[in-house]
């Protein structure tokens, strides 16, 4: 890497750090997305991405990319809310384009920013278990991956931007692996209601918060190695 290029890199990532530090309606604007997003309550969603008026789709498209951005936070709450707001069809093609924009902006954060700014995105542990998959199923990762719920794939994103992978085969792969649980996630949200919808939802945020607590847990046990 030559020295115009690191450059350039440190100052984007300064020009990106500034305007979230200093440009106060972003900071807010961010920091009230990341509250409802972590709150892993969809009535709330709901409401906050209806409080936009027309804009909300707008919203609703920014949400699912920071969501990608800031792993592991969860996806399926935005296309269940999305399906519930704009029926589930529209909400299936708004919740799988926004998160086609947020994984390819996974990919380039990665491929341009590097290993040690997507380290401290996520955590060293989840690169390196998503290391093994690319290792042992190649290209196929990223299909296999979209089938495992337990995995996260903007992690997964963020790994693909590391390897050699051209940008192409990556968005094709990423757009055929997300199109099934983006259908069944958003026919979920808009079609059940009641007991069966709550406990769906209930499986996934059980599931969602379970991956939450052991990535933690991961990040803080690497951090008491290097202590020692």
């Amino acid at each position: 890497m030559n020295k115009k290029s690191i450059i350039i890199k440190i100052g984007i990532l300064a020009l990106v750090i500034g305007v979230y530090l200093f440009v106060n309606p972003i900071n807010n604007f961010i920091n009230q997305m990341v509250y409802y997003l972590s709150m892993l309550d969809l009535e709330s969603l709901k409401k906050y991405i209806l409080s936009f008026g027309v804009w909300a789709p707008i919203v609703s498209f920014i949400l699912m990319i920071l969501q990608s951005i800031v792993a592991p936070l969860p996806a399926f709450l935005i296309t269940f809310a999305n399906a519930a707001l704009f029926g589930w069809v529209k909400g299936a093609i708004l919740s799988w384009t926004s998160a086609m924009a947020g994984a390819a902006l996974c990919f380039y954060i990665a491929r341009f920013l590097g290993r040690d700014t997507v380290e401290k995105l996520t955590s060293k542990f989840a690169l390196d278990s998503i290391d093994e998959f690319f290792e042992k199923y190649g290209k196929h990762t990223i299909l296999i991956a979209r089938l495992l719920p337990f995995i996260s794939f903007d992690i997964v994103s963020y790994a693909a931007g590391l390897t050699s992978m051209s940008f192409v085969s990556f968005f094709i792969a990423t757009g055929i692996g997300q199109l099934p649980a983006t259908i069944i996630y958003s026919y979920v949200g808009g079609m059940l209601t009641g007991g069966a919808k709550l406990m769906m939802m209930g499986l996934l945020i059980l599931s969602a918060i379970s991956i939450f607590i052991y990535v933690l847990k991961k990040i803080y046990n690497e951090k008491k190695l290097k202590q020692y």
